[in-house]
């Protein structure tokens, strides 16, 4: 085992005050890179990579502080760090001295933090202090000054950082009566803090409580996603799947894109219908159909998915890469899928369109239709519709006029 002493972290010479300008993506390479060295030495020394992981988040935000968050990347990259640190620096094997020693740096550089870059990191509080006594403590330590800051006049606006850090901690000592009594005092009702109320009320076993607590919490600055996460969980947990599927399912698991929600759905009730689960999530959004139509072409659902890009507008990139890959496999659903993306493209959708995306959409499509003998049968539907936009200078009818004879 090598000592905390004696290693050397790759990471820690390129984490300076001010070490990165104004461009994020070299910051959020350094960023995974360190992430991986922590990573990579916890399956063999789980204290030591905690003590990198600390090291790590003292010297993240004064490093990264010039850096141009505007975009939201660099913040994201470090919000994804903590998240991963926090659990190395929660499970490390550790006596108390050494991990409160631990904690009092965490706690120095969070409230060092000017971006913040690091303020997500008081949301784990109670897990970093790994056991209830600890945690116990640490909430000793904070309540006072929480009670102080909500109980003193509203127009005050007194902020405390360590707020979320006190909660986190009174929740990790199962002080559960405490902290919903704390919460009563918190006038704006700020979901980031009332979501610890309703996860004591479910740990007292009030999960009936717990729900209408979160629900009452609902408003224009409330995250909705969030709430019905909660619910859902609490729902799940309780064997309650049926009745979680259908008040928050569908409203907790939103992805990065509709393949991504449909699948995190899947993953949680897998006792659903695909085609169920699909349909359900069509109906949230009404007139937008057809950007559902690769979901439904992952999952098998030919049909479906045709329908839905004849339904309403689908991406014809999206349409031709569907023609052209299901051209050896399913010839007939690749001539559907191109001789959609042409009709949307001749009705002027799609994003900065070119000729050569034109002419790929129409070279797969007519592939597919030779196979099915359908070839003549779509360059009429062709002509018909580019003919029915004449009028309109049709950029499509420019490119493909030739080739049908216009």
């Amino acid at each position: 085992m090598v000592t905390v002493e004696t290693h050397k972290w790759q990471f820690k010479a390129r984490f300076r005050r001010q070490a990165f300008g104004w461009k994020s993506q070299p910051a959020i390479t350094r960023i995974k890179e360190a992430v991986s060295e922590i990573k990579k030495v916890a399956r063999k020394d789980p204290q030591l990579a905690a003590e990198g992981a600390v090291i790590f988040l003292e010297r993240v935000s004064p490093a990264i502080e010039n850096v141009d968050g505007s975009s939201g990347a660099i913040g994201s990259a470090v919000y994804r760090a903590i998240e991963e640190l926090a659990r190395i620096i929660a499970e490390a094997s550790a006596d108390d001295k050494t991990r409160q020693k631990w904690l009092e740096r965490l706690w120095q550089a969070h409230a060092e933090d000017q971006i913040p870059y690091i303020e997500r990191l008081a949301d784990y509080w109670g897990d970093l202090c790994a056991g209830k006594e600890l945690a116990s403590a640490w909430a000793d330590d904070l309540i006072d000054t929480v009670k102080t800051c909500w109980t003193l006049d509203a127009s005050r606006h007194t902020f405390f950082h360590g707020t979320p850090a006190c909660l986190s901690a009174l929740y990790k000592a199962e002080r559960y009566a405490e902290l919903f009594d704390l919460l009563k005092l918190d006038q704006s009702k700020f979901w980031h803090y009332q979501q610890y109320a309703v996860k004591a009320l479910a740990a007292m076993g009030k999960k009936a409580e717990a729900l209408k607590h979160a629900e009452s919490c609902r408003g224009q600055w409330t995250p909705g996603a969030s709430v019905a996460s909660l619910c859902e969980e609490i729902l799940l947990s309780s064997g309650m799947s049926d009745e979680a599927y259908k008040r928050y399912a569908l409203e907790a698991n939103r992805g990065t894109s509709n393949l991504a929600t449909y699948r995190a759905i899947a993953r949680k009730y897998p006792h659903k219908q695909p085609q169920e689960i699909l349909n359900d999530l069509i109906d949230t959004t009404p007139g937008e159909e057809g950007k559902w139509f690769a979901t439904a072409k992952e999952l098998g659902l030919f049909e479906l998915a045709l329908q839905l890009a004849r339904t309403s507008p689908c991406d014809p990139r999206t349409l031709t890469r569907a023609a052209r890959d299901y051209l050896e496999i399913d010839a007939a659903f690749a001539m559907c899928a191109g001789l959609s993306a042409l009709q949307w493209l001749i009705n002027g959708y799609g994003y900065e369109i070119t000729g050569a995306d034109v002419w790929e959409a129409y070279s797969n499509t007519i592939a597919a239709a030779e196979k099915v003998g359908e070839a003549e049968n779509v360059r009429s539907v062709l002509r018909d519709g580019i003919r029915a936009k004449s009028n309109d200078n049709n950029f499509i009818g420019q490119i493909l006029g030739r080739e049908l004879g216009l």
